[in-house]
């Protein structure tokens, strides 16, 4: 008897709760300037459906709501309210006229667990830490001088990985996974210049296998949709065991970075990349924060790499797919790179695709289609291997 007294006033109290929570949102006061919100909200948790990556793709699902409610639109992620901007010309203006407004990143758990309690950059809250690193990062790492000093180092990775796929060929073609190479290719160029390692064959290849599967672990969980992010309430469970396989790659991803730092400051301080730039800067800096100079350095420096890796690496993917399935845009390509494209007017991506359609004919296995199958994450990337039948179309001379 006394249990069933019980359960009728917990009934009575969830019915309670869930009427006052239908009341306040349809008679709550809301203000007139927000977006239009996307129907198909659902009591308490919104639309997370729509970017948990169970129900298709999230940017699909997203694509899909722009097509119909405009460039700009409200959702709400559980408790909290979001605005979708799906036009370049907004979001140009967003971070630029309003960046103060937006540059601010709300705490998560991959901010928590992957990017030392959010003092990466990309994690971090607008603020005088997040504006000084900012600072930093762009005069010593992105300004147009030290772009252009990177001028050597990058042509030098692409003059290898020519080396490579010559030397694949033999007398004939090859097959090969442009995939990988690309994800080479893209850590060893970031790698030289923020930290002034590179990895290759030999003794090194399982500590770049290594290196290049915690990047993409990091990657790939940091653009996870973990419930508890949307409902706090749900913080004490670790549904799917996402928080527990942060964790895991944080502490890799750290024992790489550590790693390198030690080495960095074996050494001494030589000037020749990032790292060694923010040891000698973080001697006498404030950035007015709780974190310590080390913890610091290593969340800038693993955050570059891993974003540098995966951007690079996911345009040059995608758009060799894209000529592949469009072949006379090769053959015309080929004509133009040759009679008018010089190597020293193009940058990181441009070049690697210039110098890869210059260097070697491309097709794929029985003249099939590429596959353009997408996955979630924080960029779009293929989901599937990207297998090209490559031969040398130039003297071999001009491969060593």
């Amino acid at each position: 008897m006394e249990y069933l007294v019980v359960a009728a006033y917990a009934a009575l109290a969830l019915f309670s709760l869930l009427f006052s929570y239908l009341v306040w949102s349809r008679f709550a006061t809301k203000p007139h300037n927000l977006p239009p919100e996307a129907a198909g909200a659902r009591l308490f948790v919104g639309h997370l459906d729509v970017v948990s990556g169970r129900v298709g793709l999230p940017h699909v699902n997203l694509a899909t709501l722009a097509d119909k409610y405009g460039p700009i639109f409200g959702i709400r992620l559980g408790v909290h309210p979001a605005v979708v901007v799906s036009s370049w010309e907004l979001a140009k203006e967003l971070f630029t006229t309003y960046d103060a407004s937006v540059s601010s990143r709300p705490p998560i758990k991959a901010g928590k667990h992957l990017a030392y309690d959010h003092a990466m950059l990309g994690f971090s809250s607008y603020g005088p830490y997040w504006r000084q690193l900012r600072k930093l990062v762009s005069v010593e790492l992105l300004s147009a001088r030290r772009v252009e000093l990177q001028r050597s180092a990058r042509a030098s990775e692409t003059a290898l990985l020519l080396k490579d796929l010559h030397a694949r060929c033999g007398s004939g073609r090859a097959m090969v996974d442009m995939k990988e190479l690309f994800g080479e290719l893209s850590m060893n160029a970031v790698l030289g210049v923020v930290a002034g390692k590179r990895y290759s064959g030999g003794d090194e290849a399982e500590e770049a296998r290594r290196c290049r599967r915690v990047m993409r672990d990091f990657f790939h969980l940091a653009g996870y949709f973990v419930p508890a992010d949307a409902l706090p309430y749900l913080g004490w469970l670790d549904l799917g065991g996402h928080e527990r396989r942060m964790r895991r790659t944080a502490k890799e991803l750290d024992d790489i970075v550590g790693e390198w730092l030690v080495e960095h400051r074996q050494k001494g301080n030589s000037g020749k990349d990032f790292m060694d730039v923010m040891i000698s800067v973080m001697e006498g800096a404030d950035l007015q924060s709780h974190y310590d100079v080390d913890t610091i350095i290593k969340a800038t420096c693993g955050n570059l790499i891993s974003g540098g890796t995966d951007a690079t690496a996911v345009v040059l993917i995608w758009a060799l797919s894209v000529l592949l399935n469009n072949r006379h845009v090769i053959k015309k390509a080929q004509e133009e790179i040759d009679k008018h494209v010089g190597k020293e007017r193009v940058q990181m991506v441009q070049i690697v695709l210039a110098t890869l359609l210059q260097s070697f004919d491309l097709s794929t296995p029985d003249d099939q289609p590429i596959d353009m199958t997408e996955s979630a994450g924080l960029t779009n990337c293929k989901a599937t291997p990207l297998d090209v039948l490559i031969s040398p179309r130039l003297p071999p001379t001009l491969y060593t």
